[in-house]
């Protein structure tokens, strides 16, 4: 991913999804602020409208998150890679309706050839009525702001920067499967999202791109919410600039939900403009808005891209607070 500063490049980050009949044509962030109180309300409503809304676990989605961390780093062509490939894979296909891979290969530096996989889970196939939710899960190759320079070159773990809106759509999933939602959802992995050296943006957002130039030409969900670094303990979440332009009312409806559940993590103010992966969904017309903390652990970003993106520097609270939010934004659709 990258962040624009008011029109300023810098280097960023990270983070797609096909309705299951169609797919089956495709390839197969030096103190420490204070912990602050919880900002949210403790029991948040079980039910809106007609629909009844179930609760989303923080605690059970910090799990999913340890347990992509204790693979490693999952940077492409890594054993971690693979293996949380297998394990995001079988998890996956114990919720939903149908799990497929979108398997594809990228020539990387060096001409190193990249084996990259996107998972795609569909919820509730025969709907016609379809919400995207999408986060990346591979991890950044390099440390590239990492304070210890003979570092530099190794693999980061990512806890917040990958495995943070991973384990959110993970719990998310078994809430889909446990009690079906009135439309059908997709939940997308991309693959690749973090791989380029900064400043070289082609390298970046790999997975995102492959899928949506190998979307079906009907596959038209009604929008798509991406989850990128939703894990950081001071958790402020911003109305990131291209969302804004492109998906402004689907940022009033998640900013809005949030408001009336009583999460305050979610900022009423704009961001930085951040390269992401919604950015080529909605170059083909799938109206996408980047749910993003850049601020790691605060403007310094001194966690990111860093040896510190570790659980330790993440919270089961500001999981929470993302999830319930997405989850109830997923409930109150109707047909």
């Amino acid at each position: 991913m990258i962040c624009t500063w008011r029109g300023t490049q810098t280097s960023s980050m990270h983070a797609v999804v096909l309705i299951c009949l169609i797919l089956s044509s495709m390839v197969g962030c030096t103190g420490e602020k204070p912990q602050p109180e919880p900002r949210h309300s403790p029991e948040p409503p079980t039910s809106v409208t007609t629909q009844s809304v179930p609760r989303f676990d923080g605690n059970r989605a910090f799990n999913y998150l340890l347990k992509q961390t204790s693979f490693g780093p999952r940077n492409p062509n890594s054993k971690g890679h693979r293996e949380c490939l297998e394990f995001l894979t079988n998890e996956l296909r114990r919720h939903a309706d149908e799990v497929r891979l979108q398997e594809f290969t990228h020539t990387g530096y060096e001409n190193e050839k990249l084996h990259l996989t996107n998972i795609v889970a569909v919820f509730n196939p025969r709907s016609s009525s379809r919400v995207l939710l999408c986060a990346h899960w591979d991890t950044r190759p390099r440390a590239d702001h990492e304070e210890n320079k003979t570092r530099r070159n190794e693999p980061i773990l990512g806890a917040n920067d990958g495995a943070s809106g991973v384990a959110v759509l993970l719990e998310i999933a078994s809430l889909l499967n446990n009690q079906p939602p009135a439309i059908g959802v997709d939940i997308v992995l991309f693959d690749g999202e973090d791989y380029g050296f900064e400043g070289d943006h082609e390298r970046y957002l790999l997975g995102s791109r492959f899928f949506a130039k190998n979307k079906p030409i009907d596959y038209i969900p009604r929008f798509g919410i991406l989850l990128d670094m939703v894990g950081d303990k001071f958790l402020e979440i911003p109305k990131e600039r291209h969302s804004l332009k492109f998906a402004p009312d689907i940022l009033d409806l998640v900013w809005g939900k949030a408001s009336t559940l009583g999460f305050t993590q979610f900022l009423d103010e704009v961001g930085e403009e951040v390269i992401d992966d919604h950015l080529p969904l909605n170059e083909i017309g799938i109206k996408t808005i980047d749910v993003i903390d850049f601020n790691y652990p605060d403007p310094t970003h001194r966690y990111w891209h860093t040896h510190q993106d570790i659980p330790e520097h993440c919270s089961a609270e500001s999981l929470e607070a993302v999830g319930t939010v997405v989850t109830h934004v997923v409930y109150t659709q109707t047909p």
